[in-house]
């Protein structure tokens, strides 16, 4: 059997002191009591204590002074609060300053026994917990063959004007991608203009992208600029570029053989200096041949194709991008949250179906909630299942209704194009059931 953990006990009332000494001694532990925050400071400052149960109220000092000094010397280290004057401040300032539990005087002794039972678990977890990775300062986070070939066109394509097209499963980071080729080129001072093609109403598609003069549609009280004009001097990100309309795709293509706009209404074209990058999670090449996208678009936006794995092909990314996202939250949140092996090894396993962008809000939503700094794979399985929508109780045609609209939604990412086709209805009509329903 391991040796059990030495405890330092920091208890003024001589009968408790020595009534947990003996009753932890007796099982097995290692006890030392000290009856002064004075004694405890100095013995934490000589030596690594991996459990301490200490008292609030002692001298002029207090227990929270004891933990704060336990957790500088060993963050591992984990600290039991029991006091006989609990007040909400004692218990807010303990628990932020990383106290295990807190027990309210009288209690029984087996209270305490357990407390320190696990504490000693978490404790020996805490020990095999994986720290996060050394990253060197970088724009894109992930070192697998896969990617390095993604960073090699990315290089190669951003001194360019040539269009880019940028395919791949929704949450991979094409518009991250987008954003690099844009910084890392002659543009780079201009403006980066993002457009979510799939968010855009086809009646407003060519107002919104190329501006309207006044009187051009019903409220048009005066001229507006669109966002190609906007983007002028830099680049224009068109993303979810197969969710636009026929119609407009010839306008688009027009603009790509001419680099000039017309705006609704007007009769005059506008010169634009503006590069053209473009995405989808689509597979246009196939839309083309079912004659849903225009072919001499699609040549005209595939000068340079960068494809983006998902998650589940780059598996040895999962602990890089974990590591990088801990990094961050745990700086945001002032929490020190690390993974166990175990842990690394649930998130390496999981199929990541939102992949990157899901796998940072998992472990912002474990690094809010978690009680404890030592993540288990229980944890991650938990905000997994969390994250999952769960069925409402249906109790009309009207919330069955609903209910479809939203599963269809989320399956295609939020893509209103894509979820009125699925549901067999005009977009227009699904755009009204949104505002009814307050989406």
């Amino acid at each position: 059997m391991p040796d059990k953990p030495h405890i330092l006990l920091v208890e003024d009332d001589p009968s408790l002191s020595t009534t947990c000494t003996l009753g932890l001694e007796s099982q097995g532990y290692s006890v030392e009591a000290v009856d002064s925050t004075e004694q405890a400071l100095r013995k934490l400052a000589n030596g690594i204590y991996p459990l301490v149960v200490t008292d609030i109220y002692l001298d002029e000092r207090t227990g929270l002074d004891v933990l704060k000094a336990a957790k500088d010397y060993n963050p591992s280290c984990q600290v039991i609060v029991i006091t006989g004057q609990g007040t909400i401040e004692t218990v807010m300032k303990a628990t932020a300053g990383g106290a295990f539990d807190y027990l309210a005087k009288p209690f029984d002794f087996s209270k305490l026994l357990d407390a320190v039972q696990r504490a000693e678990r978490l404790f020996e977890q805490e020990a095999r917990s994986v720290p996060a990775p050394e990253i060197p300062h970088t724009e894109m986070v992930g070192f697998s063959p896969q990617m390095i070939a993604v960073y090699k066109t990315i290089s190669r394509a951003a001194p360019t004007d040539a269009p880019v097209l940028i395919t791949g499963e929704s949450g991979v980071g094409k518009e991250r991608i987008a954003q690099l080729l844009h910084s890392h080129s002659k543009r780079a001072h201009g403006p980066f203009v993002a457009v979510d093609c799939g968010s855009i109403a086809p009646s407003l598609m060519e107002s919104e992208l190329f501006g309207a003069v006044r009187g051009a549609y019903t409220g048009a009280e005066r001229d507006r600029a669109g966002l190609f004009e906007a983007a002028d001097g830099g680049t224009v990100f068109l993303d979810e570029i197969g969710e636009i309309e026929p119609g407009f795709q010839l306008k688009l293509l027009r603009f790509l053989q001419e680099r000039e706009v017309r705006a609704l209404g007007s009769a005059r074209a506008k010169k634009l200096d503006v590069r053209v990058i473009a995405a989808t999670n689509r597979n246009l090449k196939k839309m083309v041949d079912d004659g849903e996208f225009r072919e001499d678009l699609w040549f005209r936006l595939n000068v340079i194709h960068i494809p983006v794995p998902p998650l589940r092909e780059r598996r040895g990314d999962v602990g890089v991008l974990a590591g990088f996202f801990l990094g961050q939250f745990n700086q945001r949140y002032g929490r020190d949250v690390r993974l166990t092996p175990e842990a690394l090894r649930a998130l390496e396993e999981h199929a990541w179906p939102g992949n990157v962008r899901q796998l940072q809000h998992t472990l912002e939503r474990i690094v809010v909630l978690s009680p404890v700094e030592s993540i288990q794979a229980e944890a991650v399985h938990e905000a997994l299942d969390s994250s999952e929508p769960k069925d409402r109780p249906v109790q009309s045609l009207a919330d069955a209704e609903e209910e479809q609209i939203r599963k269809v939604l989320a399956q295609t990412g939020g893509n209103k194009t894509r979820a009125a086709k699925i549901l067999n209805i005009e977009r227009k009509t699904l755009y009204r059931k949104l505002e009814r329903m307050g989406l």
